[in-house]
């Protein structure tokens, strides 16, 4: 016999968008269980980036994305890469991509990500701080680093496009650079500092410390594998492996892997696709930055953590179910090679993949629908830390039925 358990509210995925909306949802007295297939933080909460990504709001591509696809296909260490046998079934998904760039639909999505990203900030400091880890997340800032000479006009209009949409931007020179940041090359001419971001020293620390908050709020877990869900008079029933679950609402953010569920339940096929993420962990090189580095001409992010420096920014289309190529997780070190007056150690560094999860105009899910039954949080593409806190809070007010307008960009019906 099937066990059933029931409950008011169950969150399915335990990645940092789903624990932090159930801490939130628990804080409002409600019975949460929260689901997924592994522990909280194992998906791509655990090797992200960990950097505060407010100045990020721009949609994930651009026209030029024309001219890079016939080298997406025939470079495998690239910094976007797009496999040649994913490319049939990625074609749709990519066709409704080069429609949002068009000139109306690509400036709603640089509002709905400007919307999210100006209020993350906040968010962060509220919800860091109503748990006492202030510590985990440092506002020191970022920089955008660049190397030739040649690059400092595409460096100005970035900036020049970023003041147009508010962004705290400040352009420094290379010796400001080297001030800040002194084992950084001196061949580096300079790049932008946006002082309104940060970086996690350990984001997958955040997690648990979300989740432990939450647990203490009453939230129930179970690892389980959710295979199927429909829809109820009064609810909704989920069906796993183990036993059922039956709940009044349940809120899908299980990232890259809620296109199935969310359609299950809604009738309404949802354009998610991944990009596939890797980095690369240096245990040995915790204090070579103050802070997060990206460089503009090698394409990749540079971060220091509790752990060491974690190396990450590649993309790669391949689907969800194609074995990882660790080499793209290697060729990060090579990419560093240059930047630094010494080169960076790979003594006992660990490779990483993920899935990024992305919807084609490069905004979130946030909504609630089938008669309130059903709640939605995924598709944050790069920014699934950065807009977290921010989710979280907008959806616990949804559900407390303080659904702002704000909120009207991220619904499901847009597609």
């Amino acid at each position: 016999m099937v066990e059933t358990l029931e409950t008011d509210i169950a969150v399915v995925g335990a990645g940092i968008v789903g624990v932090a909306c159930a801490l939130q949802l628990a804080r409002q007295g409600r019975r949460v269980l929260l689901i997924d297939r592994q522990q909280p933080g194992l998906g791509a909460s655990y090797g992200n980036a960990g950097h505060l990504a407010t100045e990020q709001v721009f949609p994930i591509a651009d026209l030029s994305i024309l001219k890079r696809l016939p080298r997406m296909l025939l470079d495998p260490m690239g910094p976007l890469r797009l496999d040649w046998k994913y490319l049939p079934k990625a074609l749709p998904w990519f066709t409704r991509l080069l429609l949002n760039l068009r000139p109306a639909p690509f400036q709603r999505s640089v509002a709905g990500i400007r919307a999210l990203n100006e209020a993350s900030l906040g968010a962060w400091q509220r919800l860091l701080g109503s748990i006492g880890r202030n510590d985990l997340f440092k506002e020191d800032g970022s920089l955008l680093v660049f190397e030739r000479p040649e690059t400092r006009q595409a460096l100005d209009a970035l900036q020049a496009r970023m003041r147009e949409q508010a962004v705290p931007v400040e352009y420094w020179s290379g010796s400001a650079v080297q001030t800040a940041a002194p084992q950084l090359n001196a061949q580096i001419q300079g790049g932008l500092f946006f002082p309104r971001t940060g970086h996690f020293l350990d984001p997958h620390r955040v997690v648990a410390e979300l989740f432990d908050a939450a647990r203490s709020c009453g939230m129930q877990f179970a690892r389980h594998e959710v295979v199927g869900a429909t829809l109820e008079a009064h609810g909704v029933t989920l069906a796993t492996a183990q036993r059922q679950l039956k709940a009044r609402q349940v809120l899908i953010a299980c990232g890259a892997h809620s296109a199935k569920l969310t359609s299950a339940l809604t009738g309404k096929p949802v354009p998610l696709d991944t990009e596939r993420g890797y980095h690369l962990m240096l245990p040995d090189e915790q204090q070579r930055l103050p802070f997060a580095v990206t460089s503009f001409e090698r394409k990749f992010i540079m971060t220091p953590m509790a752990e060491g420096l974690r190396l990450a920014g590649t993309v790669e289309f391949a689907g969800l179910d194609a074995p990882p190529s660790m080499q793209r997780a290697w060729q990060l070190h090579r990419l560093s090679k240059g930047l630094f007056r010494r080169d960076l150690s790979i003594e006992g560094a660990t490779p990483w993949m993920g899935f990024r999860p992305s919807l084609p105009d490069s905004l979130p899910v946030i909504d609630q629908v089938c008669e309130g039954r059903v709640i939605l949080a995924f598709g944050h593409q790069h920014l699934g830390l950065t807009q977290a806190a921010v989710t979280a809070q907008w959806i616990a007010q949804m559900l407390a039925g303080k659904r702002g307008s704000q909120m009207e960009a991220y619904r499901l019906d847009r597609f």
